[in-house]
């Protein structure tokens, strides 16, 4: 029996990249413990964003994070349910390549890789291609 088929990678990608946003999440508003955590709390993820925006007034720093974060809980939410499924992993292809071309020309290639930023928005597109529904909430009433 052949258990890694489309269906179960599709699955596991979703998993992965919402546990991979709402982790981070979680780290921002300081629900990991001190010693694992990145950021610990929010004032620390801003400051972060800040240095990620070097060119971004700092007058709106604090709503660029808040976006950010908005977009890391809303897009791992609908990945989880299943949920126009294709658009969100595209978006958080776009999120994440953002994110680690914002790393590059500011704290340099060396982050970004470690934290394998590029492998998850990679991970996102090929989602995104992945056209075949699986436990997926279709709203398509068009064609039933």
């Amino acid at each position: 029996m052949n258990i890694i088929n489309q269906k179960s990678v599709k699955i596991f990608l979703r998993l992965a990249l919402s546990i991979g946003f709402l982790s981070a999440v979680a780290d921002r508003f300081g629900f990991w413990n001190a010693k694992v955590s990145a950021w610990g709390n929010w004032e620390n993820f801003v400051a972060y964003t800040k240095v990620l925006n070097p060119l971004i007034p700092d007058s709106v720093i604090e709503p660029v994070a808040i976006i950010a974060t908005a977009a890391e809980i809303i897009f791992p939410i609908f990945l989880l349910i299943g949920f126009k499924t294709e658009l969100f992993a595209r978006l958080s292809g776009c999120l994440l390549l953002l994110f680690g071309l914002s790393m590059i020309f500011s704290v340099g290639i060396k982050a970004p890789l470690d934290y394998s930023v590029f492998t998850s928005a990679a991970a996102a597109f090929a989602l995104s291609l992945m056209k075949d529904k699986y436990l997926e909430i279709d709203l398509d009433l068009q064609n039933r």
